[in-house]
């Protein structure tokens, strides 16, 4: 398998990430495109909430959001009393990303999408694999793009959550051997 078609979907996270902050902004969801890097195991989660434009977050509410979106799949398992899980985002993440991942196969220009895939992004870091923003084309993985900046909450909740990412990626590999 080549690294250029091997990916994670971050769209589950990126949907929460954007129903969350459309509903707490007052906004359609169709205005926003929260970029998500990590992983997506609980706090590897790192919505990009500062990347939204025009938005007015408090650190607190920085806080409050980003914490719904790494256990939004919690939040859905309660509303049904333990009797499902969250089968319907997960159904309409994978259509999203599968339709992107065909208009990119397609030759459509700028197709971008955080996706989690082998990368230099946080290699210094110690993790071989991380969710970020990918340039998609019709060979699959085109440019994996830098990590955008990011605000001091961000910083703080990326350097806390950075050491349970490798751990993380080293036992998904030692699995996968």
């Amino acid at each position: 398998m080549t690294q250029k078609k091997l990916f994670g979907v971050t769209t589950l996270d990126v949907t929460r990430a954007n129903t969350f902050c459309a509903e707490a902004l007052g906004r359609p969801v169709a205005d926003l495109n929260v970029q998500v890097l990590g992983g997506h195991a609980g706090t590897t989660i790192l919505p990009v909430l500062s990347g939204i434009p025009a938005q007015t977050f408090t650190d607190e509410q920085i806080a409050s959001l980003t914490h719904r979106i790494q256990f939004g799949g919690d939040e859905v398992v309660q509303a049904k009393d333990g009797a499902g899980s969250a089968t319907l985002s997960m159904a309409y993440a994978g259509a999203v990303f599968t339709e992107r991942l065909l208009e990119a196969a397609a030759g459509k220009p700028d197709v971008v999408e955080c996706t989690y895939v082998q990368s230099p992004v946080a290699e210094k870091d110690g993790c071989e694999f991380f969710s970020s923003p990918v340039r998609l084309g019709p060979n699959g993985v085109e440019e994996i793009l830098p990590m955008p900046a990011l605000s001091a909450v961000e910083q703080a909740n990326y350097d806390s959550m950075i050491g349970d990412l490798k751990t993380q990626i080293q036992k998904g590999k030692d699995f996968g051997n």
